[in-house]
This record gives structure tokens, sequence and C-alpha cells, in this order.
């Protein structure tokens, strides 16, 4: 499938998602999100989004130096705002990441491995989300209790597939920028906190949007929605509300009220990712470094009368 066949089906599968949605519970779960939001919920959503964002930045500096590329933590942190901002208002929610492994790859002369961190540092954090949604989904009521035990199962035996190749290829990827002793236990604190960041920003937008059940009955339904957010969509939008609309009806919380919470949530993150497009602007007037030296032009002597 081609590149521009592969945008467009994400952009008409979000919009039908978008469709579907308002066919069934019209137009009013949308705009009572849009109406929910406020100061406060938004403030709270930048106080968060900064300390994820500096986990974040941690997190794939610890895995470019186990691969060997040089990446300070204050250009990691202004490059994941950027990115943040480019996956909430460009259509597939991967291209801030692509353009923030391209643009280090310049500035360290080797765009591959450069995207290579990119892709493990990515791959290492929606891990180890899993995990971490997986334990609660197995310890708190929700939705989808009964098939977790099942869900578990594959997931220990995908570990253990995973294992095997890492013991056959000793050299690989996966040991030296995710199991290597300089990696891992930045990759093991950071994330935590990352999902933990993401879940509390969902259970603000959960209140601002009026709903009221108790955290525990709540948390994991924001899982299950944020696991959603890695599903091909424009911008975020889509999936997202989608899923909170099954999850919360499901639940018995009502699917409006699911769609309302997806909406200030997707709301709170782009507000949230606005000090990224300060960054893209300062971008813009920063001098481009030269490629190389040109070796001056041979000066040939006069002839000799």
């Amino acid at each position: 499938m081609s590149r521009t066949v592969w945008t467009w089906a994400r952009i008409a599968g979000s919009a039908l998602i978008l469709a579907v949605l308002v066919w069934r519970l019209g137009t009013g779960p949308f705009l009572d999100g849009v109406r929910s939001v406020d100061a406060g919920a938004l403030a709270a959503a930048a106080g968060i989004a900064a300390l994820t964002t500096v986990c974040y930045g941690w997190r794939w500096k610890v895995v470019a130096r186990a691969l060997g590329v040089d990446l300070p933590l204050r250009s990691a942190v202004a490059a994941y705002y950027r990115s943040m901002f480019l996956n909430v208002t460009l259509p597939g929610g991967v291209v801030g990441d692509v353009h923030r492994g391209v643009s280090h790859g310049r500035d360290v002369d080797d765009v591959g491995r450069a995207l290579r961190s990119v892709v493990w540092e990515r791959v290492a954090g929606q891990a180890i989300q899993i995990l971490l949604t997986v334990v609660v989904l197995l310890a708190l009521p929700s939705p989808v209790r009964s098939s977790m035990p099942v869900v578990a199962i594959v997931l220990l035996a995908v570990a253990l597939g995973i294992a095997l190749v890492v013991r056959a290829r000793p050299h690989g990827d996966i040991r030296r920028a995710l199991l290597a002793r300089s990696a891992w236990p930045g990759i093991a604190l950071t994330s935590p906190v990352i999902v933990a960041g993401h879940a509390a920003t969902f259970l603000i937008a959960a209140r601002a949007a009026g709903v009221t059940a108790p955290v525990s009955r709540m948390l994991p339904l924001a899982l299950l929605v944020i696991a959603a957010m890695v599903l091909p969509s424009v911008g975020g939008w889509g999936p997202r509300e989608g899923v909170a609309a099954w999850v919360f009806g499901a639940a018995g919380l009502g699917a409006q009220h699911g769609v309302a919470t997806a909406v200030v949530y997707g709301v709170m993150m782009l507000v949230a990712s606005l000090p990224g497009a300060v960054v893209l602007v300062m971008a813009w007037f920063r001098p481009v470094r030269p490629a190389g030296r040109a070796q001056p032009p041979l000066r040939r002597r006069p002839a000799r009368a």
C-alpha cells in the first residue's frame, strides 16, 4: 500500500468513526466536551505534560546514548515537545517522531542510528505501557476483565519469544538499546511516570466532563482509551473517541460521557503541546549548519613574459 493511499485510509477511518458517533449520539457530546474545558484543566494538563515530556526526553537520551548517539537532555526535551505538537496536529500520529529522528540524525550526521533510537525508545515505552495496563486490568474491574488472563498468557508467550531472539542475537539493538545497564534503569523509571501522567490527565478530563465515578473505576477505562491512541488517526481524533464511547458505555457510565471526556482530553493535550509550536518556529530561524567547507580554488600563476 502506497503512502498516499495509507494516509487517505487513516483520514477516512477516523472520519468514519466520528461520523458513526455523531449519527448514534448526535453532536451534543462533542459540544459538551468543548464547553467543559476550563482554565484549571488546561493548566493541569500543561503542568503534567511538562513532567512527562522531560521523562520522554530522558528516556530517549538514554536509548540514544546506548546506541552511541549523543543527545543532550535539553535538546531531547525540545524535540519531544515539537514532536508532540506535530503528532496532535497532523494525520498519522507519528509524523513528529519521524521528524525528530531525522532532525537529530542530521545534527549528528547519522540519520539511520538516530531513527533507530526513536523507534526503540517508542517500543520500550509502549511495552511498559502495555504491561502496566494489563496489571491494572487484571486487578480492577473493567469491561474486559474476563478476557485479561488470556491476554496476559499471550503477552507472556510474546515476551519469551523476544527473549529467545535476544539470546540468539547478543549484539542486536534490543540488547544494546534497551537491556544495557546504561539504558534500562532510565527506561524503567521514566516510563511508569509517563503512563501515570497520561492517565492523570484523562481522569482530570473526565472530571471536567462531569463524570463522578471513583478513580478505581475510571483508571482501567483511562488506560484502555490511552492504549487505543496508538491506532492510526488524524491528530489523535477518531479511535480515541470511539473506544471511549465503547468502554464508558460498557461500564455503565454512558457512551456520551466517554465521547465528551475524550474531546476534553484531546483539547487538553493540544494546548499542552503548544510549546512544541514555539520550538518549531524557533527552528525556522536557526542558522543552517554548513555541510562542509569547500576547498578554495587554485590560483594560477601569472605567465612570465
